[in-house]
């Protein structure tokens, strides 16, 4: 079963989920705001695709942290502690497919999950 996180008005988000809908690819909504982050869902994000990849720096949320927040942000245990209180910052949506994961939309990636 896919997984899909995020946050519901997000327009990445609901890019993804309308193309899993149109080619009937089933999955399970995962709404950040309502459920927050799952600690060791975050920890396997992490593992797979690392920090870089999937802490959003071009986000409002980034945007609105200061300095400080931000340069802590840049160490492993920092983005952790930033994504798990404000999950806003994470690259959305997030993908779980067996033991892919995909970050953001893509519908070649998106494509092959369906093979």
């Amino acid at each position: 079963m896919i997984k899909l996180y995020g946050i519901p008005n997000c327009d990445t988000v609901k890019k993804a989920r309308r193309w899993l809908d149109e080619h009937g690819v089933a999955y399970e909504f995962h709404d950040f705001k309502k459920l927050g982050v799952p600690q060791d869902r975050l920890e396997h994000w992490l593992a797979a695709v690392g920090a870089e990849r999937l802490l959003n720096r071009q986000g409002t949320t980034w945007r609105r942290l200061d300095a400080a927040a931000q340069s802590q942000a840049l160490e492993a245990a920092g983005a952790r502690a930033l994504m798990l209180a404000q999950p806003s910052v994470i690259r959305r949506p997030v993908v779980e497919a067996g033991a892919r994961v995909l970050v953001g939309f893509d519908a070649a990636a998106y494509a092959s999950l369906t093979r």
